[in-house]
Formats: C-alpha cells, structure tokens, sequence
C-alpha cells in the first residue's frame, strides 16, 4: 500500500538558470539517484515532481519541491498528506554550507541551522524530527551568502561531489533499511 513509502526528497529551485548551484546539491544528488534506479520524476502536482521505485525491497518515492527553496515546506506537506506518508519515512537530501565541499553529515532530526528550505519544512510539518543526509558545499566569507549559495560549482567540485555518490548512494540504501544509526558512524 502507498503508506509503505518512503520519501526521498532532494531540496533546490527549479529553472536552468539554477543548474549545478550549490544551493541544488539535493536535486543534483536525487537525479543520480533516480538515474540509477531508472525513476523518471514526472508525476506532478502543484507544488512538487515525483516519481516511484524500489530500494531494498521497499517502495520509494523520490520528490523535487517546484516551489523554490524558501517554500518547500508546502510541497512535503502535500505529498506527505496526500500519500499518507510517515514521518519516520521522510528524508530530505541538502546542502550545508558548513561542511566543506562533497563532505557527508547524516541526521536524526534537528534545527535548521539557517537553511530556509529546512525552515520551511519544520514549520509546515510542524516537526523537525526528520531523517537529513546533509551534503557540504563549503563556504565563502567574501561573498554575500545568498549569491554564494546560487554561485555553481567549479568543474572540480562537481568531480568531488561525484566521487561521493557512491558513499551517499549506500547512506541512503541502509536509511531505508532502517540502519541510519549504522550509516552514522560509517558516513558521519
């Protein structure tokens, strides 16, 4: 049944213009993610595409708000509510400027840390006790924050963030199997 399903939810904004920002480290992830697992994103709603597949025997959904980074919140709660998903089955995928590039943090629950999309989420859920894998994208003390976060990712980065995949691919695989205690002590 549909309550089964696990959320996968990769945070960014939509629109060419925010292609390999750092800001979309979660969209760039989750479309590695639904490449793998052949999850084409285009079911669509108001506020967010999505798409189902499997992981370990357990029936996914992967999920990109549409709504821009500040109103995320609004299209977890719409497919949560409308699919009937748990809590306890939700894990969002974003980027924490924090961590130096491609670094990994996986999370229990927590603060949003200054992350408006995470704000958004907590708010309109009205918890913050949601699975995170949190991906670095460093940061830059010369520029303004909100132009670093939309600056992209030097060809480099992008090499870095790559060579990780594997590692966030197989957090996300034990997540699901319910081993993120494991997948802390292995990733964190």
């Amino acid at each position: 049944s549909w309550s089964l399903m696990f959320l996968i939810v990769g945070l960014g904004n939509i629109g060419s213009r925010y292609n390999n920002t750092r800001h979309n480290v979660g969209f760039i992830m989750l479309d590695r993610i639904c490449e793998d697992l052949n999850i084409s994103l285009d079911n669509e709603n108001d506020t967010s595409y999505y798409g189902t597949g499997i992981i370990s025997g357990k029936n996914i959904m992967c999920m990109k708000p549409k709504t821009f980074m500040n109103l995320s919140g609004s299209a977890v709660l719409e497919i949560i509510n409308y699919f009937k998903i748990s809590i306890d089955d939700l894990l969002v995928i974003y980027d924490d400027i924090y961590l130096d590039v491609s670094k990994i943090r996986i999370k229990q629950r927590g603060s949003h840390g200054g992350h408006n999309g995470i704000k958004d989420i907590i708010n309109k859920i009205n918890t913050d006790k949601f699975k995170r894998i949190k991906i670095g994208i460093g940061e830059n003390k010369n520029i303004d924050l909100s132009n670093y976060v939309l600056s992209k990712f030097t060809y480099d980065e992008m090499r870095m963030l790559d060579s990780k995949y594997e590692d966030i691919s197989t957090c996300i695989r034990m997540i699901i199997e319910g081993k993120l205690v494991e997948a802390m002590n292995l990733f964190n």
